[in-house]
């Protein structure tokens, strides 16, 4: 399965497309109860933007796993234990190992290059995060003994990115918004200068997660411009559904992988696009996501903000992400829920 990383063109990528919707509509019992629901033949679906996208909130309530395999790892989306929380079983760990490494090396580097720091509290204290899994696994690629995570005590933090500084060591920090946002705080607050540094990438993995006011992305990413004094102020857009990441490099515009695609759909019609430019909210491919489901209609608003471009042969449109849809924005897609 692993071939989705050696796709060369486009038509490579819609036919691998075509090939996994077939096999997920006779595997996965889910999506084929879904198809039918929708009256769809499955011989009619010869195009991608044919193909119908499972509503995210199915993980919530429904187990989606190839009926060939069997799991015990999960990943569970973040939440208090009195909410429904989303479940997506993992049927191959390496399929995720790989999607985590190739990504990464996509956009950024080699792993091996870098000390990865995490300043993830919200992740950290919950269990069968999929993004403590991914930060990990780099951690361990990298096998940098500075490797760590950071809780709440920022001076440590500091301690550790002010010698970083002076060695102009490589670094990443991945950082969840609020926790990003209280050590930055806590610097000012404590007089603890930082230094201007070329050589530290922040990663924000979004979410205040009700710990701090809403504010816009391009608010955030000015305030940590100006904070960690580095243009290196990057994105990464993932979530428990998926397999896969995007990153932004800059300006909030993100780049998926060649194995995975946004389309953005119609808020008010959940079976059309809307041209490039235009705010809907965002379908994923996820071609990672074979053993559970590579469609996904999320509850994102976004946009392409530009014309495709090739990545590797692969059509790659940049795209932003520009808050969640609210529940009387969903019309249409709310009868596909159930």
């Amino acid at each position: 399965m692993n071939d989705i990383f050696n796709l060369k063109t486009e038509i490579d990528f819609q036919q691998k497309c075509l090939e996994t919707f077939n096999y997920q509509y006779q595997n996965i019992e889910v999506y084929r109860k879904f198809v039918d629901f929708l009256n769809i033949d499955p011989t009619h679906i010869t195009t991608v933007e044919k193909v119908p996208f499972l509503p995210i909130e199915m993980f919530k309530n429904h187990t989606l796993l190839d009926q060939n395999k069997t799991s015990e790892l999960f990943f569970q989306s973040s939440g208090t234990t009195q909410m429904n929380l989303s479940k997506h079983w993992i049927a191959d760990e390496k399929l995720y190992q790989e999607s985590i490494v190739k990504s990464f090396e996509q956009f950024i580097g080699k792993p091996e290059d870098y000390i990865f720091l995490g300043l993830l509290p919200s992740y950290l204290e919950k269990q069968n995060s999929s993004l403590i899994y991914m930060v990990d696994f780099l951690m361990k690629k990298s096998g940098k003994p500075e490797n760590g995570y950071f809780l709440y005590n920022h001076q440590d933090l500091y301690n550790l990115l002010k010698k970083n500084f002076r060695t102009n060591t490589k670094v990443i920090l991945f950082g969840v918004a609020f926790a990003l946002l209280d050590f930055l705080e806590f610097c000012q607050n404590s007089s603890q200068k930082i230094e201007t540094s070329e050589e530290i990438i922040i990663i924000e993995t979004g979410g205040m997660k009700g710990r701090k006011e809403e504010m816009t992305k391009d608010e955030l990413l000015k305030i940590f411009h100006q904070g960690f004094k580095t243009e290196n102020i990057f994105s990464e857009y993932s979530m428990t559904e998926l397999l896969s990441q995007a990153y932004s490099l800059g300006e909030n515009i993100y780049e998926s992988p060649n194995w995975m695609r946004i389309l953005i759909r119609n808020t008010e019609d959940p079976f059309s696009y809307v041209e490039s430019g235009r705010t809907g909210a965002i379908n994923i491919i996820d071609l990672a996501n074979r053993h559970s489901c590579a469609f996904i209609a999320t509850q994102d608003l976004g946009k392409i903000v530009s014309d495709s471009e090739a990545l590797n042969g692969i059509d790659s449109g940049k795209f932003q992400v520009l808050g969640r849809i609210d529940h009387s924005d969903i019309r249409g897609c709310s009868l596909l829920v159930s």
